[in-house]
């Protein structure tokens, strides 16, 4: 005989407990990257038993991905919150706590994902407890992505089905329980240089790719000295483009001319700059360095770039999200899939409990002192956006 669900979730930490200890890493790597659709099946267990109409929406090309979706009540317009069921990988030994085990010292909860961002989840479920659908003018959205922290599958999975959700969405990113409503882009690009390799005592015999892969850096500190000057938003506490030159390995042998050079790079564009055009100046940037030397050259993506977001200052979601926390909306620097939702015609606003400082870390945290706060605002969203209260 199957078991009877509860009438209720469990209580919020013992939700805690669960989504921490169940793995599910995202990775470029395949050999890190796991299914999340273990850590799916016990919140849709505890949404179903909140009263919210449950969906798994598939993502095309990934079985063994999922996003899901609970519902309570009907109609138009209405509230997500959103979250993304994965976490980074991580290095237990370098944790002095265990990573898939909450633990709480010091008035903090230690564990993968806490801060980023599956405790989330389960605030949002639990911000819902009680809630009868019957009361909800407007409906309350509870939905868990795939694969945030690698390719963005889930939230890009959403925009292709073109599906409308809510007309509000509030991500749970760590913020530190102040209101975000705009991000820069995250672009990762592969620049290949190849040339000919040979013997080190003989220039003349090869084509050195390190050399030319140095005329490369040269032209691109430059550029980005030019997007530095050209482009400003002071929204943003670093407040223009940025480019990182974060991985390079040319060569093999000391005593051999270098054949081939690969750099990698990230970009961090500014709202109104479109990734396209900014892979477009690069091309002509390593062109220009590399094809007076006789070198082959490749750019390519490393993945999907993440646009920049932008949700006007004037929106209802952003005005409500600094009436409940006092804090004007800010802007940050890393990514989020705020885009994608916005792609989908909602008011998109950032505001979780974690600080983005303890993500991706060793010994993640959330502070318990933030749990109540991010309750009380949730609920105060919940009864503005479907409550019409």
């Amino acid at each position: 005989m199957p078991a009877i669900p509860p009438r209720e979730p469990p209580e919020l930490i013992e939700m805690l407990r669960t989504l921490i200890a169940t793995s599910s890493v995202s990775s470029v790597k395949p050999d890190w990257d796991q299914s999340n659709r273990p850590v799916l099946e016990p919140l849709a267990d505890w949404l179903a038993a909140a009263g919210f109409k449950v969906e798994w929406l598939e993502i095309p090309g990934h079985p063994d991905k999922a996003n899901l979706l609970g519902t309570l009540g009907s109609g138009p317009g209405g509230l997500v919150l959103a979250g993304h069921s994965d976490t980074v990988p991580y290095d237990a030994d370098l944790w002095q706590h265990d990573p898939l085990r909450l633990t709480e010292d010091g008035g903090r909860l230690y564990g993968l994902g806490t801060a980023d961002m599956k405790s989330f989840l389960g605030l949002a479920i639990e911000a819902a407890r009680g809630l009868d659908a019957a009361q909800l003018k407007h409906p309350l959205m509870i939905l868990a992505t795939a694969d945030e922290e690698s390719a963005m599958h889930g939230a890009r999975a959403l925009v292709a089905a073109g599906r409308p959700l809510g007309r509000y969405a509030v991500i749970g990113e760590p913020t530190g329980l102040r209101p975000v409503r705009a991000h820069k882009g995250v672009m990762g690009e592969a620049i290949r240089l190849v040339g000919r390799s040979g013997h080190a005592s003989d220039p003349s015999l090869g084509n050195n790719a390190i050399e030319g892969m140095h005329a490369v850096l040269t032209a691109l500190l430059s550029w980005r000295d030019e997007l530095k000057q050209a482009h400003r938003d002071p929204a943003f506490r670093v407040a223009w483009p940025t480019i990182n030159c974060g991985h390079i390995h040319g060569g093999d042998n000391f005593n051999r001319i270098c054949g081939q050079c690969e750099l990698h790079i990230d970009i961090r564009p500014l709202p109104g700059q479109e990734p396209d055009d900014l892979r477009a100046a690069l091309r002509r940037r390593v062109a220009d360095a590399a094809e007076p030397r006789g070198l082959a050259w490749q750019v390519e993506p490393l993945f999907p770039s993440i646009p920049p977001a932008d949700t006007p200052a004037t929106a209802a979601i952003v005005r409500a999200g600094e009436e409940l926390t006092g804090h004007a909306a800010e802007a940050v620097s890393f990514g989020t899939e705020a885009p994608f939702f916005s792609a989908l015609g909602m008011e998109t606003m950032v505001l979780g409990p974690g600080d983005v400082d303890q993500a991706h870390q060793p010994d993640e945290y959330l502070a318990i002192e933030r749990i109540e706060p991010m309750l009380g605002m949730l609920r105060g969203l919940i009864r503005r956006f479907c409550l019409g209260g």
